[in-house]
């Protein structure tokens, strides 16, 4: 059996002008980075304003194992599946973060024969973009320590003639860490200013994974380069004496910060292992950040395919990814999803029942590659939990069985069963990692149906609901805790951001994505228990409140025997390991 790298490499990729081309845009809108990838300039949104839009649909999934159970397959094989019937199409993902590419989870090309291509390219640097993230984050981190530093040793009169006004930033309320796109858990807490004077002012401090970045998340979230310079330029980095936020703009760094996103911005094309077009921008970590693909690259690839289909994917579980797309997303966009896919699979279902434990590394048990229906049966209260989610928003429901060779028709048919009474448009088995796009054609023909059908879209909560009104609505409606749990440290934050003004904003909550509650432990469909929430920040740039629920870390550490310890190059410089 081939691995995904060799079939990735197996294929002869088409000139991405080609394409480009093929999709719709001007030559002049396109900027290659060598044969395979480009960057798509933003005026193209600008011709394309006031042109009609496809279909919007958007990938999302039950509680994964910690293996994945192949979203993004599922995502990049739907797209082949549309066009193998003679549709229109684009999808559009965001780029992986090096941190779990050389961590736990190796490659996020997908896999199979429903991959991104070249796929060296996007599970590493690709054209900078999450390096352009890390690059205008830590500028501002620089500005904020070197500001400490200049106010403690200046006078007024010497501030003044530097052009700087004093600011009197509160060093215990900073809130912005410095970031790295490495999973690094050493580098959670840190002490910064040690040694002399001139080293800067001692405190404590940490970093965050780069795709955990305020920045990232405008980058997602920016209509354009006006509204990206705005966004940067709010961002509040702490609080003054006087219990007033400071902003990048204060520190002087949101212009600079915006010069070094500027090519960031723009969508990179990509294309399928079919020849099909790719939208690639903006980073992962649903569980922490937002988890969705930028806003620009939808409203560009939607209106190049105004008689076809857009195929976007959000992070994680319904519970997770999709709330942020619809809750956050959507809200920016003004743009409404025609039909949700969510994809199941039966090992995962099988673990929700009660299987032994599931770990990226080690073998699976024997019960994953057996029949059992009665652990399937079990664990089939995760999967109507996930549709209900998603009917809550009012969106209609196809569900995909991605297929795993062990799986018996005996349990493909018990979970499509399962789905249709749980209020599924439709469920159908796809085989797109063995068979791309054919192997999506079932599913692309459901999704057409449910496009076709009424809906009736709708927000989680108003954004004049509370904090805590927001909070609990996910936490109980959605999770199925029974009540939510507030630290004081949380509490406090709640009272500062509402006397702020900052409680209009919608709320992200960053929970695991390996269970429905905020416990990893907590399988199936838990009901009943108490939902922690142990602190709240704010992203006024990215324009949301996000909460940490439980033990939550923004900063992943690496396993015993991380991914990158597979990787090497061999003697013609071809890259080899875990892709």
């Amino acid at each position: 059996m081939l691995t995904d790298l060799e079939i990735a490499r197996s294929i002869q990729m088409r000139p991405i002008s080609r394409v480009a081309a093929d999709l719709g845009l001007h030559e002049e809108e396109v900027e290659p980075y060598g044969r395979h990838k480009a960057k798509i300039r933003l005026e193209t949104l600008e011709r394309l304003a006031g042109k009609p839009c496809g279909k919007y649909v958007v990938v999302t999934a039950i509680t994964p194992t910690p293996l994945g159970e192949g979203k993004t397959v599922t995502s990049l094989g739907l797209g082949q599946g549309l066009a193998a019937i003679g549709k229109q199409v684009v999808t559009a993902i965001r780029q992986p973060s090096q941190g779990p590419t050389f961590g736990v989870k190796g490659g996020a090309a997908g896999g199979g024969y429903a991959q991104v291509v070249p796929m060296e390219d996007f599970n590493l640097h690709l054209t900078g973009d999450i390096h352009a993230v890390s690059a205008a984050h830590n500028l501002l981190a620089a500005a904020l320590d070197a500001r400490l530093l200049h106010e403690s040793r200046l006078s007024d009169a010497r501030l003044a003639k530097s052009k700087l006004r004093r600011l009197n930033i509160d060093p215990y309320s900073i809130t912005w860490p410095r970031v790295l796109d490495i999973n690094d858990r050493a580098l959670r807490k840190i002490l910064v200013g040690l040694g002399t004077e001139e080293d800067g002012r001692p405190r404590q401090t940490g970093f965050d994974i780069s795709a955990a970045s305020e920045v990232m998340a405008i980058l997602a979230l920016a209509a354009d380069l006006k509204d990206l310079r705005v966004r940067l330029g709010r961002i509040v980095v702490g609080m003054n004496q006087d219990g007033k936020p400071v902003t990048a703009d204060d520190l002087g760094a949101g212009g600079a910060m915006t010069v070094l996103m500027k090519e960031a911005l723009q969508p990179n094309l990509l294309q399928n292992l079919e020849g099909g077009p790719v939208l690639v921008h903006a980073g992962p970590f649903a569980n922490v950040a937002h988890g969705n693909s930028s806003i620009i690259a939808d409203q560009i690839g939607l209106r190049l395919v105004p008689d076809g289909y857009l195929v976007t994917e959000s992070g994680f579980g319904s519970e997770c990814g999709m709330e942020k797309f619809v809750d956050i997303k959507c809200r920016y966009s003004g743009l409404k999803p025609d039909c949700a896919v969510v994809v199941a699979s039966v090992r995962a279902l099988k673990m929700h029942g009660g299987g032994p434990r599931v770990a990226p590394g080690k073998p699976l048990d024997k019960v994953y590659g057996q029949e059992n229906l009665g652990l399937l049966q079990k664990g089939l209260a995760n999967l109507e939990a996930h549709i209900g989610i998603v009917r809550r928003f009012g969106v209609q429901v196809v569900v995909a069985v991605n297929h795993f060779p062990s799986d018996t028709p005996a349990e493909i048919e018990m979970v499509r069963q399962a789905a249709l009474k749980a209020g599924a448009s439709e469920a159908c088995l796809s085989m797109v990692w063995a068979k791309g796009g054919p192997g999506g054609s079932e599913l692309a023909e459901a999704v057409v149906r449910a496009c076709q059908k009424p809906s009736d879209f709708k927000f989680l909560y108003p954004l004049e609901a509370s904090i805590q009104e927001k909070i609990e609505a996910n936490a109980i409606n959605l999770y199925g805790a029974e009540r939510v749990e507030y630290s004081p440290v949380a509490l406090e934050k709640i009272q500062l951001y509402t006397s702020l003004g900052f409680d209009r904003l919608p709320v992200n909550m960053a929970k695991t994505p390996l269970s429905l509650s905020h416990d990893a432990n907590r399988k199936g469909a838990p009901r009943g228990f108490t939902f922690p929430v142990r602190d709240l920040r704010a992203s006024i740039g990215a324009g949301f409140l996000y909460a940490l629920c439980g033990e939550i870390q923004t900063m992943p550490g690496l396993p015993s025997h991380p991914a990158f310890m597979d990787m090497d190059l061999d003697e013609a410089g071809n890259i080899h390991g875990p892709f």
